[in-house]
């Protein structure tokens, strides 16, 4: 009897470990917490593809793979291809439990996290919405504080399940995807760099107040918004500009491997230049280099168009900055130059390593050369494929433009 329990009891233990080794795949509900407590939740899948896992993390339409999954003993870790931030977790019975960490070049950045298997919704198991918010709607950030940036918000409802985005003259926030309850919007985003959570109150078809934006550990930021089909976003074309009396830039990095690239370099004359401003930490200069390796390049590459990116890293160590930039270029195959600026995102550095610009709004930023080396547009921002139309539109202008100088 004394063996047929050990052996029940080996059996167990074993049986539970490797229970353990894997993942249970099918659909999950992760959920961050901030600093007060509030929850953000996201959803993600778990296939097992050959002898390896994949997770694909849910906002909206798009599906963010993350494959690098390490299990050891009871502890998984998991490290996101981009934006340098990986989650160290347990097992906690049939769930996980730990944090993720986002690093930020001098210091780390944790939240806790849990997540639970066969776990398919977001914010509520059912709800029943009092409004339809569906629409465009012009967004306040700030609680109208002076100084404060108009956005633009998206919204697409079915029945009580809600998507969209918010556009700002420096991007877009991403695919949003939550709920509505009641008078009650929730929307959220997890793609690994950036972690969001709106909420508000619908007051009626036409008004959302008391609306609060958690960003990350400890981001907080009041919002509301009227409908108005016709808000728009200044011209993106119009808020970067040159100093008076300059017509080009110019510039001299290292690139990955360490070689200096100058803007003055053969391979760039009498070309149309794309030059891409850029940090591997941002979600919006993400979908641009996306949108250009998968589309762009492949178009105009060869037909004279030459791309160069500038990164401005959050270090100045140019050994880490190199560790991330070559993430970014195997995740995306990226073809064209990547340059490590030896610059951060801090306010003003982008002007201090091109003092040609009289203004920099923010990243990522876009400066459309022509074949006489002439600055002839520079465009802020990115509208990524979440925005719809936004990003639609963007397109078409952008290859008018390229056709345009290609033509001259």
């Amino acid at each position: 009897m004394r063996l047929i329990l050990s052996t029940l009891l080996v059996f167990a233990l074993f049986g539970t470990a490797s229970a353990q080794t894997k993942l249970q795949t099918g659909i999950w509900r992760g959920i961050l917490k901030t600093s007060t407590g509030t929850e953000l939740p996201f959803n993600f899948d778990v296939k097992t593809i050959g002898s390896h896992q994949q997770i694909a993390i849910h906002n909206g339409a798009e599906r963010f793979k993350v494959s690098d999954i390490k299990i050891k003993g009871d502890s998984v870790f998991i490290h996101m291809p981009l934006f340098n931030s990986e989650f160290k977790l347990k097992f906690a019975g049939n769930g996980l439990k730990g944090q993720w960490i986002k690093h930020l070049g001098d210091k780390d950045a944790a939240m806790d996290f849990t997540a639970t298997p066969n776990t398919a919704w977001r914010f509520f198991k059912a709800a029943k919405p009092g409004f339809d918010v569906s629409g465009r709607w012009s967004a306040t950030f700030g609680d109208g504080i002076p100084g404060k940036e108009k956005l633009v918000g998206e919204f697409k409802q079915t029945g009580s399940k809600l998507t969209g985005t918010f556009l700002s003259v420096s991007g877009d926030y991403r695919y949003l995807e939550g709920s509505v309850s009641g008078d009650q919007l929730y929307l959220s985003c997890f793609d690994g760099g950036h972690a969001f959570i709106f909420t508000g109150k619908i007051d009626n078809a036409k008004t959302i107040s008391d609306g609060k934006y958690y960003s990350g550990l400890s981001g907080l930021d009041k919002w509301s918004a009227v409908k108005d089909p016709n808000a728009k976003l200044p011209d993106a074309y119009s808020l970067t500009v040159l100093k008076p009396g300059y017509k080009k830039i110019a510039f001299t990095f290292k690139d990955i491997n360490g070689k200096e690239v100058s803007l003055s370099d053969s391979r760039f004359k009498n070309k149309v230049v794309i030059v891409q401003i850029l940090g591997s930490w941002c979600p919006n200069c993400m979908d641009e280099t996306n949108f250009f390796v998968t589309s762009y390049y492949k178009k105009y590459h060869p037909k004279g168009v030459e791309i160069v990116g500038l990164a401005y890293e959050r270090t100045n160590d140019f050994a880490k900055s190199q560790k991330t930039l070559l993430q970014l270029k195997k995740h995306f195959n990226i073809p064209y130059t990547l340059l490590i600026t030896g610059y951060t995102p801090s306010k003003g550095d982008p002007e201090k390593s091109l003092p040609m610009l009289a203004d920099f709004k923010g990243f990522p930023s876009t400066i459309i050369i022509d074949k006489k080396g002439d600055v002839r547009k520079i465009h802020t921002g990115f509208s990524g494929p979440g925005t719809g139309v936004y990003y639609t539109q963007f397109i078409n202008e952008f290859d008018k433009l390229t056709d345009d100088l290609l033509a001259e």
